[in-house]
């Protein structure tokens, strides 16, 4: 189970056809279909349902293809490095960026970077902090901005920034209506809510509701902003988000959640006792003097 033959199987997981996978890898459909089957019986397993018109991944087959995506990405990512440290001060920094503020605060700190270091480029990649925290921790990424709380057994962590939670809601609802430009969480007793769907996030809006000895109820769990901003405007509920994330609809209102400890902070992360590269050291210092300056 080479290199190679993880990226035969990726083409025609995403393919799902073996004539079309091997047009995109320039080859022939023959040799495709035997590497193929002999990776089904290096790992004694099947990974494709032949189908008459296409093919359909099996389980194991979709954790194949999961891991395979994330060898041939670490992959790449070595090469960069390596290239990077044969070249001086260049080469492409992964970065992980979770929704709401952490592309405003970054955009600043790429801009500033490559004016210092021009040979430089960036790969962003989204996520959940969860998912940017598996990211780090596979190295398929060697920094991200998430939100608190972090392992700090696997991390090294400093705030960049910090923004107050709100609530989004379509303009007829009675809360939108008021003049108040603030909510309180007594307000959302007994509302069907929209939230993100990490962990942390959902334990910080139970905390919320336990003050009123009440829980809150939770009808969906969506990381992706636009989708929750969709969701309310078809009447299922409110959302709970960050303030910074984009309102879409002109229909919807946000207020603001009334409280100190309705906001949430903004991390720079990467993983401990991993030696890094030169330009990302570099990096981390001029993310840390952006955020001194900014203070």
């Amino acid at each position: 189970m080479n290199l190679k033959t993880l990226e035969y199987f990726v083409a025609v997981a995403e393919e799902l056809n073996i004539s079309k996978a091997a047009k995109r890898l320039n080859m022939s459909q023959p040799p495709l279909s035997t590497q193929i089957k002999a990776l089904e019986y290096e790992l004694n397993t099947t990974l494709f349902i032949r189908g008459k018109r296409a093919l359909q991944l099996t389980e194991s087959g979709q954790l194949l293809y999961r891991r395979a995506k994330e060898i041939i990405s670490l992959s790449d990512k070595a090469r960069s490095e390596i290239l990077s440290m044969s070249k001086g001060m260049g080469g492409t920094i992964s970065i992980g960026l979770v929704e709401g503020m952490a592309h405003g605060i970054a955009a600043g700190w790429f801009s500033g970077f490559i004016k210092d270091y021009p040979g430089v480029r960036f790969r962003i990649l989204g996520g959940n902090s969860d998912d940017l925290t598996e990211k780090l921790r596979s190295g398929m990424i060697s920094f991200a901005v998430i939100t608190a709380p972090c392992n700090q057994a696997l991390l090294n962590s400093f705030v960049v920034g910090s923004e107050k939670m709100t609530a989004l809601m379509d303009r007829e609802h009675p809360l939108a209506k008021r003049d108040e430009e603030t909510i309180e969480i007594s307000d959302l007793i007994g509302a069907s809510l929209i939230v993100p769907g990490r962990k942390a996030t959902i334990d910080m809006i139970y905390k919320w509701f336990r003050v009123y000895r009440a829980e809150p109820n939770i009808v969906c769990e969506t990381d992706s902003y636009l989708d929750a901003a969709a969701l309310v405007r078809k009447g299922l509920g409110t959302g709970i988000f960050p303030r910074s994330t984009n309102n879409p609809n002109r229909s919807l209102v946000i207020k603001e959640l009334s409280g100190s400890d309705k906001n949430i902070e903004y991390l720079f992360v990467w993983r401990k006792g991993h030696p890094l590269p030169s330009v990302e050291e570099a990096f981390i210092d001029h993310v840390k003097n952006s955020v001194d300056r900014s203070v």
